[in-house]
């Protein structure tokens, strides 16, 4: 199964609303573009050489994310039972080697960016080597994941 592909509904509207502040931020920069072109010979123009590529920025991750979001499947997260590590879900974790206690959430890797607010808990896409070892697991079970930095341990503790 190709979990790439899926986005939790809190994922969903966090992209929606990234698109909706690029539409509310782009004629703004279409405004500067028309102003800095005002000023003359375009050749030489720093202002509206930058207009124009933050306009070129805005349209693209537009586009982007509309295209992205149309080939995605929401899953409600807060449907599913907690008694195994899902998609969607949070859990606490705690790493054998060094006894430090971990949250996770586990997403979609579309979504994994729009998570940069998130003090308390690290958010990892379900593709990723720390999502694809907690996946299934249950409480007190633990995950053996080989991470990029070195073999790691995880007991899953609490399941959100």
């Amino acid at each position: 199964m190709d979990l790439s592909i899926y986005i939790t509904t809190q994922g969903m509207e966090r992209m929606q609303k990234r698109i909706n502040d690029l539409m509310t931020e782009r004629p703004e920069v279409i405004k500067a573009v028309a102003v800095a072109r005002e000023f003359g010979d375009l050749s030489e123009n720093a202002e509206y050489k930058a207009a124009r590529e933050r306009q070129r920025a805005i349209d693209s991750e537009i586009d982007f994310l509309r295209r992205r979001a149309s080939t995605l499947k929401v899953v409600d997260s807060a449907a599913l039972p907690k008694d195994v590590v899902r998609f969607g879900c949070d859990c606490l974790t705690k790493d054998e080697a060094t006894g430090e206690e971990l949250r996770f959430r586990l997403v979609g890797a579309a979504e994994v960016n729009f998570y940069e607010d998130e003090k308390e808990i690290q958010v990892v896409s379900v593709v990723s080597p720390i999502g694809r070892g907690l996946l299934g697991k249950k409480q007190n079970q633990i995950a053996e994941i080989n991470a990029p930095m070195g073999k790691r341990r995880l007991r899953v503790i609490e399941i959100y």
